[in-house]
Protein backbone atom coordinates (compact mmCIF):
# COMPACT_ATOMS: atom_id res chain seq x y z
CA UNK A 1 0.00 0.00 0.00
CA UNK A 2 1.22 3.54 -0.83
CA UNK A 3 0.33 6.05 1.51
CA UNK A 4 1.16 9.77 1.98
CA UNK A 5 0.57 11.08 5.41
CA UNK A 6 2.23 14.45 4.44
CA UNK A 7 -1.56 14.48 2.75
CA UNK A 8 -3.77 12.90 4.32
CA UNK A 9 -7.34 14.20 5.03
CA UNK A 10 -6.40 15.86 8.50
CA UNK A 11 -3.47 17.64 6.90
CA UNK A 12 -5.85 19.46 4.12
CA UNK A 13 -7.93 20.31 7.52
CA UNK A 14 -5.29 22.00 9.20
CA UNK A 15 -4.11 23.89 6.41
CA UNK A 16 -7.89 24.70 5.49
CA UNK A 17 -7.36 27.32 8.12
CA UNK A 18 -6.24 29.71 6.04
CA UNK A 19 -7.14 31.76 3.72
CA UNK A 20 -5.13 30.61 0.81
CA UNK A 21 -7.16 29.13 -2.23
CA UNK A 22 -5.87 25.67 -2.50
CA UNK A 23 -6.33 25.22 1.04
CA UNK A 24 -9.97 26.35 0.75
CA UNK A 25 -10.37 24.11 -3.30
CA UNK A 26 -9.09 21.13 -0.69
CA UNK A 27 -11.59 21.40 1.87
CA UNK A 28 -14.74 21.79 -0.84
CA UNK A 29 -13.59 18.87 -2.27
CA UNK A 30 -13.45 17.05 0.59
CA UNK A 31 -16.82 18.36 1.94
CA UNK A 32 -18.23 17.14 -1.42
CA UNK A 33 -16.89 13.63 -0.99
CA UNK A 34 -18.02 12.95 2.36
CA UNK A 35 -21.78 15.45 1.86
CA UNK A 36 -23.88 11.30 1.46
CA UNK A 37 -23.14 10.57 5.24
CA UNK A 38 -23.45 13.57 6.66
CA UNK A 39 -27.26 13.87 4.97
CA UNK A 40 -27.75 10.74 6.60
CA UNK A 41 -26.79 11.21 10.09
CA UNK A 42 -29.07 14.42 9.74
CA UNK A 43 -32.01 12.52 8.22
CA UNK A 44 -31.60 10.05 11.28
CA UNK A 45 -32.36 12.82 13.95
CA UNK A 46 -35.26 13.26 12.92
CA UNK A 47 -35.33 15.46 9.70
CA UNK A 48 -37.02 14.54 6.40
CA UNK A 49 -34.69 13.89 3.22
CA UNK A 50 -34.95 17.54 1.82
CA UNK A 51 -34.85 19.32 5.34
CA UNK A 52 -31.63 17.21 5.73
CA UNK A 53 -30.07 18.36 2.41
CA UNK A 54 -30.82 22.07 3.10
CA UNK A 55 -29.07 21.21 6.52
CA UNK A 56 -26.46 19.64 5.19
CA UNK A 57 -25.94 22.27 2.92
CA UNK A 58 -25.67 25.39 5.43
CA UNK A 59 -23.46 22.69 7.83
CA UNK A 60 -21.14 22.92 4.37
CA UNK A 61 -21.41 26.43 4.06
CA UNK A 62 -20.42 27.08 7.30
CA UNK A 63 -17.69 24.87 7.43
CA UNK A 64 -16.18 26.50 4.14
CA UNK A 65 -16.69 29.62 5.73
CA UNK A 66 -15.19 28.99 9.12
CA UNK A 67 -12.93 25.92 9.09
CA UNK A 68 -11.75 26.27 12.40
CA UNK A 69 -14.96 24.32 13.45
CA UNK A 70 -12.84 21.39 12.52
CA UNK A 71 -9.79 22.87 14.10
CA UNK A 72 -10.81 22.83 17.86
CA UNK A 73 -8.41 19.92 18.96
CA UNK A 74 -4.98 18.95 16.99
CA UNK A 75 -5.06 15.23 19.09
CA UNK A 76 -4.49 12.53 17.04
CA UNK A 77 -7.55 10.89 15.74
CA UNK A 78 -9.80 9.49 13.02
CA UNK A 79 -11.09 12.05 10.38
CA UNK A 80 -14.46 10.47 10.16
CA UNK A 81 -14.76 11.10 13.97
CA UNK A 82 -13.90 14.35 13.98
CA UNK A 83 -16.47 15.59 11.38
CA UNK A 84 -19.00 13.31 13.07
CA UNK A 85 -18.25 15.83 16.31
CA UNK A 86 -18.67 19.03 14.07
CA UNK A 87 -21.71 17.72 12.84
CA UNK A 88 -23.35 16.70 16.03
CA UNK A 89 -22.92 20.09 17.20
CA UNK A 90 -24.25 21.51 14.31
CA UNK A 91 -27.58 19.38 14.54
CA UNK A 92 -27.68 20.43 18.23
CA UNK A 93 -27.82 24.27 17.66
CA UNK A 94 -30.03 23.06 14.95
CA UNK A 95 -32.28 21.34 16.81
CA UNK A 96 -32.74 23.72 19.52
CA UNK A 97 -33.33 26.11 16.78
CA UNK A 98 -36.63 23.79 15.38
CA UNK A 99 -37.78 23.98 19.00
CA UNK A 100 -37.68 27.26 19.33
CA UNK A 101 -39.60 27.99 16.36
CA UNK A 102 -41.99 24.94 16.83
CA UNK A 103 -41.66 23.82 20.29
CA UNK A 104 -41.20 20.33 18.63
CA UNK A 105 -44.37 19.97 15.98
CA UNK A 106 -44.44 18.97 12.67
CA UNK A 107 -40.89 17.07 13.27
CA UNK A 108 -40.40 14.24 15.77
CA UNK A 109 -36.80 15.52 17.15
CA UNK A 110 -34.02 12.78 18.70
CA UNK A 111 -32.30 13.98 21.75
CA UNK A 112 -28.33 14.26 21.79
CA UNK A 113 -27.16 13.35 25.38
CA UNK A 114 -24.06 15.24 26.62
CA UNK A 115 -21.71 13.21 25.22
CA UNK A 116 -23.54 14.11 21.73
CA UNK A 117 -24.09 10.28 21.11
CA UNK A 118 -27.26 10.35 19.41
CA UNK A 119 -29.81 8.19 19.95
CA UNK A 120 -31.85 5.77 17.89
CA UNK A 121 -35.38 6.18 17.52
CA UNK A 122 -37.74 3.78 17.33
CA UNK A 123 -37.32 2.00 13.57
CA UNK A 124 -34.05 2.02 11.29
CA UNK A 125 -30.34 2.46 12.93
CA UNK A 126 -29.10 5.07 15.26
CA UNK A 127 -27.60 8.82 13.51
CA UNK A 128 -24.15 7.72 14.33
CA UNK A 129 -24.25 4.16 12.76
CA UNK A 130 -25.76 5.14 9.68
CA UNK A 131 -23.19 8.30 9.66
CA UNK A 132 -20.66 5.55 9.75
CA UNK A 133 -22.05 2.75 7.16
CA UNK A 134 -22.68 5.62 4.45
CA UNK A 135 -19.38 6.40 4.96
CA UNK A 136 -18.12 3.18 4.26
CA UNK A 137 -20.16 3.17 1.67
CA UNK A 138 -18.72 6.34 0.41
CA UNK A 139 -15.10 5.21 0.87
CA UNK A 140 -16.26 1.98 -1.55
CA UNK A 141 -18.07 4.33 -4.49
CA UNK A 142 -14.98 6.58 -4.32
CA UNK A 143 -12.87 3.27 -4.94
CA UNK A 144 -14.70 1.88 -7.22
CA UNK A 145 -14.58 5.52 -9.08
CA UNK A 146 -10.81 5.43 -8.96
CA UNK A 147 -11.01 1.72 -10.43
CA UNK A 148 -13.56 2.81 -13.19
CA UNK A 149 -10.86 5.52 -14.44
CA UNK A 150 -7.88 3.45 -14.17
CA UNK A 151 -9.40 0.89 -16.55
CA UNK A 152 -10.96 4.42 -18.95
CA UNK A 153 -7.28 5.39 -18.85
CA UNK A 154 -6.09 2.62 -20.70
CA UNK A 155 -9.03 1.99 -22.70
CA UNK A 156 -11.15 -0.93 -20.46
CA UNK A 157 -13.61 0.50 -19.60
CA UNK A 158 -16.08 -2.02 -20.90
CA UNK A 159 -13.42 -4.61 -19.01
CA UNK A 160 -14.39 -2.82 -15.63
CA UNK A 161 -17.67 -3.18 -15.93
CA UNK A 162 -17.81 -6.62 -16.41
CA UNK A 163 -15.57 -7.99 -14.01
CA UNK A 164 -16.42 -5.41 -11.30
CA UNK A 165 -19.70 -7.92 -10.20
CA UNK A 166 -17.05 -9.63 -8.77
CA UNK A 167 -16.10 -6.67 -6.52
CA UNK A 168 -19.85 -5.52 -6.05
CA UNK A 169 -21.50 -9.22 -5.29
CA UNK A 170 -24.03 -8.22 -7.99
CA UNK A 171 -22.74 -10.95 -10.29
CA UNK A 172 -26.58 -12.14 -11.38
CA UNK A 173 -26.94 -14.83 -13.73
CA UNK A 174 -23.72 -13.83 -15.48
CA UNK A 175 -21.25 -17.18 -15.22
CA UNK A 176 -17.12 -16.73 -15.96
CA UNK A 177 -17.31 -18.69 -18.81
CA UNK A 178 -20.00 -16.12 -20.41
CA UNK A 179 -18.06 -13.28 -19.24
CA UNK A 180 -14.52 -14.97 -20.37
CA UNK A 181 -16.11 -15.43 -24.43
CA UNK A 182 -17.35 -11.52 -23.90
CA UNK A 183 -13.91 -10.36 -23.39
CA UNK A 184 -12.65 -12.55 -25.73
CA UNK A 185 -10.35 -14.86 -23.41
CA UNK A 186 -11.00 -18.32 -21.22
CA UNK A 187 -11.91 -18.66 -17.64
CA UNK A 188 -8.51 -19.18 -16.28
CA UNK A 189 -7.25 -16.11 -17.41
CA UNK A 190 -10.94 -14.15 -16.37
CA UNK A 191 -10.04 -15.63 -12.79
CA UNK A 192 -6.44 -14.52 -12.79
CA UNK A 193 -7.88 -11.06 -13.66
CA UNK A 194 -10.46 -10.89 -11.64
CA UNK A 195 -8.16 -12.00 -8.72
CA UNK A 196 -5.61 -9.16 -9.34
CA UNK A 197 -8.75 -6.76 -9.63
CA UNK A 198 -9.84 -7.59 -6.24
CA UNK A 199 -6.42 -7.09 -5.07
CA UNK A 200 -6.11 -3.70 -6.82
CA UNK A 201 -10.06 -2.97 -4.86
CA UNK A 202 -8.82 -3.88 -1.55
CA UNK A 203 -5.01 -1.39 -1.86
CA UNK A 204 -7.17 0.93 -3.23
CA UNK A 205 -9.53 0.75 0.23
CA UNK A 206 -6.29 0.71 2.07
CA UNK A 207 -5.19 3.99 1.04
CA UNK A 208 -8.42 5.47 1.01
CA UNK A 209 -8.90 4.50 4.65
CA UNK A 210 -5.56 5.30 5.66
CA UNK A 211 -6.22 8.85 4.47
CA UNK A 212 -8.95 9.27 7.27
CA UNK A 213 -6.48 8.87 10.44
CA UNK A 214 -3.38 10.60 11.36
CA UNK A 215 -1.39 7.43 12.60
CA UNK A 216 -0.88 5.17 9.96
CA UNK A 217 -1.31 2.33 12.57
CA UNK A 218 -4.59 3.14 13.47
CA UNK A 219 -5.47 2.62 9.24
CA UNK A 220 -6.05 -1.57 10.03
CA UNK A 221 -8.78 -0.46 13.12
CA UNK A 222 -10.27 2.03 10.90
CA UNK A 223 -10.30 -0.87 8.03
CA UNK A 224 -12.29 -3.04 9.99
CA UNK A 225 -14.34 -0.94 11.58
CA UNK A 226 -15.96 0.76 8.44
CA UNK A 227 -16.00 -3.08 6.81
CA UNK A 228 -18.33 -4.09 9.87
CA UNK A 229 -20.55 -1.47 9.82
CA UNK A 230 -21.85 -1.87 6.64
Amino acid sequence: MQSDFHTTRWTIVRRSCGDDTASRQALSDLCAAYYAPIVAFIQRCGFDENAARDHAHDFFTRLLAQPQMLKADQARGRFRSYLLGAVKHFVSNALDRERALKRGGGVEMIELTESGTALADAVGLAPDREFDRQWALTVLDRVLAQLAAEFDAVGKASHFALLKPWLTGDEGDATQAEVARQLGTNEGALKVAIHRLRKRFRELVRSEVAQTVDDESEAPDELAYLLAVM
